[in-house]
Order: C-alpha cells, then sequence, then structure tokens
C-alpha cells in the first residue's frame, strides 16, 4: 500500500428528499440506497464503499435529521448525532434555493455542536438556472463555516467527480478498511428487504408510505434459483387489503417488480413469495422495531 493513500469515512445528511440517496448511488455507481420520494426511506446507516488509486471511502448514510415523532423517529435521530462526530467528512446536501427553513436551520444548529469538516453539496443544480445557484452558495455561507462548498446534479451525475476529489482531501492518510471489491456491508438479506419495500412504496398510494416494514422470513439457494419468502407488515387491516389489492394484484406487481432489482443485484434467478401482515403500532414497539432490524447499539 502507498503511504499517500487515503481512507475514511464519510456520511451524507440533509433533509428527506433531498436526494442523499440517489447521490450514493450515483458516486459508488449501482444501487444501494433504496430511492423513493417519500420521505424517511433510508433508516438503517447503509455504508457503501467507494475504492479508487487515491484512497478509499466508506459511505455512512444516516436517514435524514428531523425531529422525532415516535420510537422510530428517535431511533434515527440519535443515529444522526452519533454519526456526524464519529466520520472524517459530513456532506449536508440542500436544495439550489436562497429560502434557508427551520428544517435547514435546525441541521445547521445540530452541526455546531460537532467539529468535523462540513463540505456543503448543492444538489439539483440541473433544474435552475446558473444565478440561482450563486445565489444559494451566497446564502448559505451565512449560516455556517463550510469546509468547502460544490455544487451537483446527482441526478446525472454532473461535478460528482470534483465532489470526489474535496472529499478526499479531508481524508486521513492510512490504509483500506475493505477489500478492493466491497461495496457495501449490508448484509444482503437486509439489501433484499430495503429493495422489496422500495417497489412497495412505489405501487401504493400516499396513504401507507411509512407504515411498512419487511422481514424476510427465509433466503435459500437450490439448483441456482434464490427462493425467498417475506412479509410485509403494515399497522392496519384497511392497509393490508390495499397492499394485496383485488384479486391479489397489487401484491403482484409489488412482487414481480421487487424480483426483478433482487435479480439484478444477486446476479441469479430469483423467487419470489410475498405474504402481508398486520402488526398494531410496530414503530412504537421496541420489540418489533428490533425484530426489524432497526438496533439502537449499531
Amino acid at each position: 500500500m502507498k503511504n499517500d493513500y487515503k481512507s475514511g469515512f464519510v456520511t451524507l445528511i440533509g433533509r428527506p428528499n433531498v436526494g442523499k440517496s440517489t447521490l450514493m448511488n450515483h458516486l459508488i455507481g449501482q444501487k444501494i440506497a433504496i430511492t423513493s420520494n417519500k420521505p424517511q426511506t433510508t433508516r438503517n446507516r447503509i455504508q457503501t464503499v467507494l475504492t479508487t488509486e487515491e484512497g478509499q471511502i466508506v459511505f455512512v448514510d444516516t436517514p435524514g435529521i428531523h425531529k422525532a415523532k415516535n420510537k422510530l423517529g428517535e431511533y434515527m435521530v440519535n443515529v444522526v448525532k452519533k454519526t456526524l462526530n464519529e466520520v472524517d467528512v459530513v456532506l449536508w446536501l440542500v436544495e439550489p434555493t436562497t429560502f434557508i427553513g427551520a428544517g435547514e436551520q435546525h441541521i445547521a444548529s445540530q452541526l455546531k455542536k460537532v467539529k468535523t469538516p462540513v463540505v456543503l453539496v448543492i444538489n439539483k443544480i440541473d433544474s435552475v438556472k446558473r444565478e440561482e445557484v450563486f445565489l444559494a452558495i451566497a446564502a448559505y455561507k451565512d449560516i455556517y463555516d463550510f469546509a468547502e462548498i460544490v455544487p451537483v446534479s446527482a441526478r446525472n451525475g454532473n461535478n460528482t467527480d470534483e465532489l470526489i476529489q474535496v472529499v478526499m482531501k479531508y481524508l486521513p492518510y492510512g490504509p483500506q478498511f475493505y477489500d478492493e471489491d466491497t461495496v457495501t456491508d449490508q448484509p444482503e438479506r437486509q439489501i433484499v428487504a430495503e429493495l422489496i419495500r422500495e417497489k412497495a412504496l412505489h405501487c401504493l398510494q400516499d396513504e401507507i408510505p411509512h407504515g411498512i416494514a419487511v422481514a424476510i422470513d427465509s433466503m435459500k439457494t437450490n439448483k441456482k434459483v434464490m427462493h425467498i419468502d417475506a412479509t410485509i407488515i403494515c399497522e392496519r387491516d384497511s392497509h393490508k387489503g390495499i397492499i394485496i389489492g383485488k384479486q391479489g394484484n397489487m401484491l403482484k406487481k409489488i412482487g414481480s417488480t421487487a424480483r426483478f432489482e433482487i435479480e439484478k443485484m444477486l446476479e441469479m434467478q430469483v423467487n419470489l413469495k410475498l405474504w402481508v401482515k398486520v402488526k398494531k403500532d410496530w414503530r412504537d414497539s421496541d420489540f418489533l422495531m428490533k425484530n426489524f432490524g432497526y438496533r439502537e447499539e449499531e
């Protein structure tokens, strides 16, 4: 290993829907974080790894910073606070606007308690004129002392190479944490559960976005086919009906779109069976939260 090799941990923060998962997927070059335009999609810290000639960046994706409403909300906020002090660089993703609302002010106040260098990433620059990007930079400069400010478009990859260069600048020198071919340390089961959840979020209307979780009951390979049994958990009987749909059509649609993505990821044929169960108020139950993989100590 060359002694000028760098490696370190980077986290992405920002309000829900600002494009964190899209940016992460673009930088890594494959789909890991699930993307949906419904807020609070990313619940756990997803670690993805980008290895280049110069160094290795381990991305820790935090759930969006927001004010907690229930146990799941509290868990997500605690994860964020812990992460910010443990990483080498914080990337704060915002939209290209001069209006800095209460949510952004709240994030700025949290960042003031942190010693980690913060890079402001202004996303979605493909959606506004250049002058508006400059105005946004000027507005944000006033609320926090950023290490750097980098405008990007996560959607089309504009300026993302520049962002990687900036991140490298602030990483410490040191050996790799992971092998070259590691892309994520999320266990396969967890990624499969997330993909099924993403497809359910895409297929269902707005009524039941957050009240669902996915539990993988079993994953077994038999004769080059991965057999997966999974259960979609919802909070109400009425939701169960919506998820199953008329003559089971909605569940079939969720299953077939999820299977397609899982096959791409696992690079093998998949046989996916889905069930739906009602567990009332699972988001306020510590036991059920642990059951679905949300553990405080991680």
